[in-house]
């Protein structure tokens, strides 16, 4: 009888090669990175690696150096930019990204793209000029216990995953247009994480985009975050951050052509604009047709606490009829009367 081979393992110390470990390293390898600071762009092209640090504040990922051949633009960038760690490349699965910081990038820091079985855990993604851990086009998706702040799109989001299978959890997302983005994407949970200091804390879309797939949003769930103070103001230039679409200010959680989605047990709290938005509650349903997305349609809303919030807690603007609310904590909502929200709701 003969053992299995254990997967390699490769260290790399600052001053060596990242990129030249996961090239040799090949599929199913472990690149360990000692403590300290690497200034690289990676791209990974091997199935089944796992790229660990010594902990995220102890090994940083910043630019530097020259990108390897056959990193793809960045979809959405209006200009060339870079990215920290990307994952695209026909047929690439099963990563693992874990413990360590990735930042300054004028892209994305993480950006996956058609892959499948993506773990990223216990990562810093800090001041990445467009979107934190981008992942389009993708199933199977854990994002758990990260940190994405600075980003003018997104800290954490998923674009384009029809059936994300995802799981967003136990992250904090601060300082970003949107602090956890779900585009286009579907069957994702989104549970158990901190948001505050975005425009919006939690956003669902379902938008059409000229040469993009289809999009949608359905069947996803939003369970048990902590979402206050998102009150960034985002979608306006110069005084705004960047230019993420229309501008939003002061969204807890937003729902925008978005159906079959479940909203439960969060705390939605201390929300006040401070900037123009077209949203204009901390909870907020509405259609998308005009922008090619669809109609918001049998959402529930369920045990929430939503209060303290400027200028509503809750605002539906379509199809009031199509959602249910059950024993929801609130002070003002718009209509003024919903049937599953009062002030003697959730506690």
């Amino acid at each position: 009888m003969s053992l299995a081979q254990a997967p390699a393992e490769t260290i790399v110390r600052p001053g060596e090669s990242i990129q030249r470990a996961l090239d040799s390293a090949g599929a199913g390898a472990t690149v360990r990175l000692t403590e300290g600071t690497y200034a690289e762009h990676l791209l990974i092209r091997h199935s089944g690696v796992t790229l660990v640090g010594d902990g995220a504040e102890r090994t940083v990922l910043v630019p530097g150096g020259e990108a390897p051949a056959g990193i793809p633009v960045l979809t959405d960038a209006t200009t060339e930019v870079s990215s920290g760690i990307v994952i695209h490349a026909e047929g690439v699965t099963g990563i693992t990204l874990r413990g360590l910081t990735v930042q300054g990038f004028t892209g994305a820091g993480v950006y996956a793209h058609t892959t499948s079985d993506l773990l990223v855990e216990d990562l810093v993604v800090r001041d990445n000029a467009l979107w934190g851990v981008y992942v389009r086009e993708s199933g199977g998706v854990r994002v758990l216990r990260c940190t994405a702040s600075g980003s003018r799109y997104g800290g954490v989001a998923l674009s384009f995953c029809s059936r994300s299978d995802a799981l967003i959890e136990d992250n904090e997302a601060f300082a970003n247009a949107f602090g956890i983005f779900v585009d286009n994407s579907s069957f994702a949970q989104v549970r158990r994480n901190r948001g505050h200091g975005n425009a919006a804390g939690v956003l669902v879309l379902n938008q059409a985009y000229p040469g993009e797939p289809p999009g949608g949003a359905t069947d996803n769930l939003v369970a048990d975050n902590d979402l206050y103070d998102n009150g960034l103001s985002a979608g306006v230039e110069p005084d705004g951050l960047g230019a993420a679409g229309p501008p939003i200010s002061g969204v807890g959680v937003g729902l925008i052509g978005a159906c079959r989605a479940t909203v439960v047990g969060n705390r939605i709290v201390d929300h006040r604009p401070s900037g123009p938005s077209v949203i204009g509650g901390a909870v907020a349903m509405a259609s998308s047709t005009e922008w090619g997305g669809g109609e918001v349609a049998d959402n529930k809303v369920l045990w929430n606490r939503i209060t303290g919030n400027e200028p509503l807690d809750v605002d539906i603007s379509d199809n009031l009829d199509r959602q249910y609310f059950e024993n929801n904590l609130v002070d003002r909502t718009s209509p003024e009367r919903i049937e599953g929200c009062s002030t003697g709701g959730a506690r």
